[in-house]
């Protein structure tokens, strides 16, 4: 019995979720084609002269722009940003720091602060429960 090996592919769309970058600035083919995982690491590992342009310039995809302007996604639409934005527009709002930005920082500091401190309280909870099993 001999198997054969399907290409797994992915949709634009995915693979662009997974480069980082902006779909709708990548080119042509890339958007209406199917990239196969194979393909996709090689992006990866030695990506082309426009891959490196958009994750250098963008238009950056949201998870990206909340990512470098240090807030979450749900924050940038809260401010009011939700359209792609270039590396030049986000450090001119980062120059800006409007209130709303200021604002979504601090939250997302908060949240991060919580969330090491559910796991270091978690982690205290497994040790306790390790050393009760022994």
């Amino acid at each position: 019995m001999t198997s054969h090996q399907n290409t797994q592919t992915m949709k634009p769309a995915t693979a662009a979720k997974k480069l980082g970058v902006y779909l709708e600035a990548t080119p042509a083919e890339f958007q209406e084609g199917v990239v196969s995982r194979s393909e996709l690491s090689a992006l990866q590992a030695d990506p082309p002269e426009w891959l490196q342009e958009l994750r250098r310039n963008g238009p950056h995809p949201r998870p990206v722009v909340a990512a470098k302007l240090g807030v979450s996604i749900a924050g940038l639409a809260r401010g009011g940003v939700t359209e792609p934005l270039t590396t030049e527009q986000i450090e001119a709002l980062k120059q800006e720091s409007p209130e709303w930005l200021q604002r979504e920082r601090t939250t997302q500091a908060e949240v991060r602060k919580e969330a090491v401190r559910i796991k270091e309280k978690n982690a205290e909870r497994a040790e306790k429960a390790r050393e009760q099993q022994s």
